[in-house]
């Protein structure tokens, strides 16, 4: 009779004796001394080291320790893939298998599951979060990486983290096409889940062996980006099809901004008299607040029973980050024109474009946040 177990960890291993023998025994470790009936699962991308014979061996020793070695279709997002199907519980939990992901956390991950969360995830970007002994260049990609997630799922600090925990109903059945290392990325663009919780680590550079990060991953990377969101469209339901959708309609209330800037400017210049420059300046404001108004109540549906003082807060928050999104077109403007010589209208359209992913950035990430 096959065993089950109250958790699966999938450790994905290519070429790492020098780590895999102590990570299979820190996560034992921790089974015991947490109580949780767990197995470990290592999935080996056929390496060409001493990973295969070793995990073989304390196997051999451990019936909670199975391997899997694939031959083709390589790459640590397919092998974590893999090892969700082949799991023997019900909750899954990824790590790396060079200590970079502290094992004592697993049972944190664990009792989010139980706790009702579709997806634990670990966060080396919010609050107790750190990074230790990383070389500039790999921040750089990481930074990069992390923000241009964050464009698909803004309520998670972390979304290419590679330490998370997951319900089997969150990918059970779900297409999951992943390349490269940002399995989580396809997990949150395609799995079935509704909560998740975050949970702050300190991620630790390899204790032994190489590290397998290269700047073409970032290429795989971009790809999954473009496949996540072509299926969030053409599925039309998810978190990034929300997302699209909010900044879709982003988009077409500054439009109509523009329509109640342009139109104000001309009335009350034209038929009121005003002096240009105080009509622009009434004509912004108003614009701001039609802005406001059209945000508030559909983008981010937040039209409730809310206290007044709070509409108010919002209202000023957006009105700042509305003045700095203008400061910022007026300086690409510039910078783009007077320095590089562009075209001033292609200029102009770039500062538009930047402040528009300024305005909408800052403003889904504090005006509304949570909504």
């Amino acid at each position: 009779m096959t065993d089950t177990y109250d958790l699966t960890v999938i450790i994905p291993t290519f070429n790492e004796e020098e780590n895999i023998a102590a990570i299979i025994e820190a996560v034992n470790e921790v089974f015991l001394r947490s109580g949780i009936h767990g197995e470990v699962l290592v999935v080996d991308d056929s390496s060409k080291d001493r990973t295969i014979p070793i995990v073989q061996e304390i196997a051999g020793q451990n019936d909670n320790v199975r391997l899997i070695v694939r031959t083709e279709d390589h790459g640590l997002s397919q092998s974590v893939v893999e090892g969700f199907g082949a799991a023997r519980s019900d909750i899954f939990q990824v790590i790396d298998a060079d200590f970079s992901h502290p094992t004592e956390l697993i049972p944190r991950f664990y009792e989010a599951i139980r706790g009702g969360a579709d997806i634990a995830i670990g966060s080396r970007y919010m609050k107790g979060g750190d990074i230790e002994q990383w070389p500039l260049k790999r921040r750089v990609i990481s930074l990069g990486a992390t923000a241009f997630g964050r464009i698909l799922f803004p309520e998670v600090t972390d979304p290419v983290s590679g330490f998370f925990a997951v319900r089997r109903e969150v990918v059970s059945g779900a297409p999951l096409a992943p390349r490269g290392y940002k399995i989580l990325m396809e997990v949150l663009g395609k799995g079935r889940w509704r909560s998740f919780v975050e949970i702050p680590f300190v991620f630790k550079d390899r204790e032994e062996g190489e590290s397998k990060l290269r700047l073409e991953t970032m290429t795989d990377y971009l790809r999954q980006c473009a496949d996540i969101t072509r299926f969030s469209v053409t599925r039309r339901a998810g978190p990034v099809w929300d997302e699209w959708k909010k900044i879709a309609r982003f988009g077409l209330v500054g439009l109509s901004g523009i329509f109640v800037n342009m139109g104000l400017l001309y009335a009350l210049t034209e038929f009121a008299g005003l002096y240009y420059l105080i009509s622009a300046a009434i004509a912004i404001e108003l614009s701001i607040v039609n802005n406001f108004i059209w945000n508030d109540i559909w983008t981010f549906g937040a039209a409730d029973n809310l206290r007044f003082e709070r509409k108010i807060q919002r209202f000023g928050s957006f009105q700042v980050v509305s003045m700095g999104g203008l400061l910022v077109n007026m300086a690409v403007l510039f910078l783009l024109a007077d320095v590089f010589g562009v075209y001033y209208l292609v200029a102009n359209l770039t500062g538009i474009l930047i402040a528009f992913a300024w305005n909408y950035a800052i403003n889904r990430h504090f005006t509304w946040k949570s909504m």
